[in-house]
């Protein structure tokens, strides 16, 4: 008896990870987002790496969004068309809870640890309408004057 209540234990101890974390699907990849500010705190772990970003008050659009290098990534990904699509948010939250990739990407990628207090920019989705929390799903990541692709590996 007490073997299988640790069977069933050990078995929703790697289904609860699952419900908890989400993927692409539940984010608006039609309507990409940037924004650019400090990270307030960072949280660099599994199952994503994810930060509290404070906001630039003056939050702009840079001139030049459309034509920023970005790097290839091994999905399919149509940068050039992320970039002409990307808009200010329409909400005004102060603090963004940003999702970026799982640590074995961000080391594909090669991202040095970001700690509080660095500046970065992003582009990325939030839910269908910028309804509920101010969470953004990052696809690109501009940090230390870098661009990182965060929907895959390095291609």
């Amino acid at each position: 008896m007490q073997r299988r209540h640790l069977m069933i234990a050990a078995a929703g101890s790697w289904i609860a990870p699952a419900f908890a974390h989400h993927g692409w699907s539940s984010f608006d990849t039609d309507h990409p987002i940037y924004l650019e500010g400090q990270a307030a705190s960072v949280r660099w772990r599994n199952p994503h790496v994810e930060l509290e970003l404070d906001v630039k008050p003056d939050l702009k659009l840079p001139a030049d969004l459309a034509k920023l290098p970005l790097p290839a990534q091994s999905a399919q990904v149509d940068g050039p068309a992320v970039l002409k699509k990307t808009v200010l948010p329409t909400r005004r939250d102060k603090r963004w809870t940003l999702e970026l990739a799982p640590l074995t990407r961000m080391e594909a990628w090669r991202v040095k640890e970001i700690k509080p207090g660095a500046t970065l920019a992003v582009i990325g989705y939030t839910s269908a309408g910028e309804k509920g929390d101010a969470v953004l799903r990052v696809e690109y990541l501009f940090v230390d004057q870098q661009a990182y692709g965060l929907r895959s590996s390095p291609a």
